[in-house]
């Protein structure tokens, strides 16, 4: 039996190593990865150069305090600068933790401006920013929060693409709206470009900032850096992590100007974040994200992919529902509940994941091969065909 804590509902499956869109199981057998690590490993696995990166840092220094100046992180924030809307970062270990900086500095903004009673972030419904308490009551659902009271005040809410309720829901302490660019967990929500437009605007007119979740659809997922860049629009605060680290824990969240003056010395901190190791990773990652022609390859390889997606849509009308998504960020909604074509998928050798709203969450390494999607919409194809006649 288990020592581990049942907090995961694990498939009874584990893996002894992997390979780039590949990972090889315990018992032997060859397996898609479509998952990777929930959008993490955004270099697939066993990436020659992160693991180069990895194996000089460790022979230098891991980690010292952020007491002293980490070079590493200097250079990592100082390229996240120049490529970015962002002045100023904070790295973190995670995601959560980004949005809880995200939240915090938001707060401390207007604290620092004499204005301490704005602090009220307004979130989507059923949204998700993280499993920490104040992350949990962000996300406003209630399964989420289900005996984990009492509740973390501070945060509203308004339904998805409900325009009316979000600008009634904006009050004289709202701080801040923070949405996910496109929302993974509940269903793989893109918000339209306009959309985005009118939050901007509408942040703008309200003196209120806008946060903008990038933590799994950033960081070249969308094909663009942040999934936000379609909009040409700049946020003022954006937590990201998952695929900056390539598979290593590493978040961030960033900052434009008048924000990130409010964060002084004393006003937020963490033990491991920003340390030497994770900072030479996320520099790698770095490395090949901004490579000339990466995203725009990332670009093409979702176009494909969700081409061949809405071709097997209209073959199989009864099973599939709908392609969502951006970038390589996709979603295959079914008509019913999407456990049994998952573990069909599986069988077949192909992993996913599954979403809100009976989707399937389909997450392929940034650098996929076109060959590998190709394996993937045969495995796809040959369990819609399964489906077809049962």
């Amino acid at each position: 039996m288990s020592a581990l804590a049942k907090n995961y509902n694990r498939r009874k499956i584990a893996f002894k190593k992997g390979k780039g869109s590949f990972l090889f199981s315990t018992n032997g057998k060859k397996y898609l990865d479509f998952v990777q690590g929930i959008a993490v490993n955004s270099l697939g696995h066993s990436n020659i150069y992160l693991n180069k990166a990895i194996n000089k840092q460790t022979k230098k220094v891991w980690h010292v305090s952020n007491a002293f100046i980490i070079p590493e992180g200097e250079r990592l924030a100082k390229r996240l600068r120049k490529k970015t809307f962002a002045d100023s970062v904070i790295f973190q270990n995670s995601g959560v933790e980004a949005t809880e900086a995200a939240i915090k500095a938001a707060r401390r903004y207007f604290y620092s401006i004499g204005k301490p009673q704005k602090n009220r972030i307004l979130c989507i419904r059923n949204s998700f920013h993280g499993r920490t308490l104040a992350a949990i009551y962000a996300s406003g659902s209630k399964k989420m929060t289900e005996g984990f009271g009492p509740k973390v005040p501070g945060f509203d809410h308004f339904d998805f693409a409900d325009h009316q309720s979000l600008k009634k829901s904006i009050t004289k302490n709202t701080a801040a709206i923070m949405c996910e660019t496109a929302m993974g967990e509940s269903g793989i929500k893109v918000i339209p470009t306009w959309c985005l437009k009118g939050l901007r605007k509408l942040c703008n007119e309200k003196k209120i900032l806008l946060i903008l979740d990038e933590v799994q659809c950033g960081v070249g997922r969308s094909g663009k850096f942040f999934a936000f860049e379609y909009a040409k629009i700049k946020p003022d605060i954006v937590p990201i992590a998952k695929g900056i680290g390539g598979g290593f824990p590493l978040g961030a969240v960033l900052m434009n100007k008048k924000v990130a003056k409010a964060m002084t010395p004393g006003s937020h901190g963490t033990t491991f974040g920003g340390n030497p190791l994770a900072m030479s990773v996320g520099n790698a990652v770095m490395d090949q994200i901004f490579k000339r022609g990466f995203l725009s390859n990332v670009q093409k390889s979702s176009k494909y992919f969700i081409s061949e997606l809405k071709k097997l849509q209209n073959d199989y009308p009864h099973i599939i529902k709908e392609i969502r998504g951006i970038g390589l960020l996709i979603g295959l909604q079914l008509h019913q509940n999407q456990d049994k074509f998952i573990k069909k998928l599986e069988k077949n050798g192909l992993l996913t994941m599954r979403a809100g709203e009976n989707v399937v969450r389909i997450l392929p390494p940034l650098n996929v091969k076109i060959g590998e999607i190709s394996l993937a919409m045969k495995i796809l194809r040959k369990v819609c065909g399964e489906f077809d006649y049962e």
